[in-house]
């Protein structure tokens, strides 16, 4: 027999074998039985040929690399995918074999997805400033990097764009990354001569430093460390446009694990019913 052996409850355990792959695992009658309208559901009564119950052993000779993710799914109504996990197809074709239909339509369903999460950052000087632009394919990622992203302008007024905030003030002021798009935003830093002795500039913040930087380059180095961090890995870097000096730095992240809740239950489906019963019945005595 193979290293992977899965044991839970001691009472009235089943022991799973497959006679290909070797691999055993140990459930409970509870587990099996959960999904009853399930194939699995009815393998102990004997009756089919693709499964073969000797002294309380069921052996099936099917892929015992999916059957983890079976087997979690009856205990839970939930699995847990690896980020390196690709064989949709393999674990559509499994459910179905065992009767777990719900499994099977979800997995389908979103067998297109693509795990990997790309970023784009592209970065240009002009003159006393620098531009950044970023484009990412998951716009939750996007929303979260803008939040972390704070700039400050000093002498806002005097260039005429931000006419709401205080006169004369050199304290500088809040403002916020622009989004042109849910996949994009952009922002920029550096100073502008207003007179012969006046600048304006604009400081860039990504939390958690608290640093305030003018310098496009200290700023570029911040968010590609921040990015690195975030578990994002540089994949290529390239000059877009020699004229414009603009580079691009393509970046790409794995998600570690996807949690998919798919059904409830039964156990946890009638303790919800027996809960809103309590709460009509409650509503009534009032």
């Amino acid at each position: 027999m193979g290293d992977n052996l899965v044991k839970e409850e001691p009472r009235n355990p089943v022991n799973w074998g497959r006679r290909t792959y070797g691999q055993t695992f140990t459930t409970t009658l509870s587990t099996l039985r959960r999904h009853q309208d399930s194939r699995i559901a009815r393998i102990l009564d004997g009756k089919d040929a693709d499964f073969k119950v000797i002294s309380g052993q069921v052996f099936v000779d099917r892929d015992g690399t999916f059957f983890k993710y079976i087997l979690d799914y009856m205990r839970t109504g939930q699995i847990t995918l690896p980020a390196e996990f690709s064989d949709y197809n393999g674990l559509a074709q499994e459910a179905q074999f065992y009767g777990l239909h719900p499994l099977a339509l979800w997995v389908e369903r979103n067998s297109h997805r693509s795990r990997v999460e790309v970023l784009e950052l592209r970065f240009s000087v002009q003159e006393t400033h620098g531009f950044f632009q970023i484009f990412c394919s998951n716009n939750k990622t996007l929303e979260a990097l803008a939040r972390r992203i704070s700039i400050f302008v000093e002498h806002p007024n005097l260039n005429g764009n931000f006419p709401h905030l205080p006169q004369n003030s050199s304290t500088p002021h809040p403002v916020p990354v622009q989004r042109p798009s849910h996949h994009n935003m952009v922002f920029h830093c550096g100073t502008d001569q207003l007179a012969r002795d006046d600048f304006s500039a604009r400081f860039v913040t990504i939390e958690p430093d608290d640093r305030k930087l003018l310098n496009s380059t200290n700023v570029l180095g911040l968010l590609v460390d921040t990015l690195l961090k975030d578990g994002f890995r540089l994949i290529d870097t390239r000059t877009v446009s020699q004229e414009e000096k603009t580079e691009c730095y393509m970046f790409e992240r794995s998600r570690n694990t996807q949690i998919v809740v798919l059904s409830e239950t039964p156990r946890a489906e009638h303790l919800r019913r027996q809960d809103t019963q309590s709460q009509l019945g409650e509503g009534k005595k009032k």
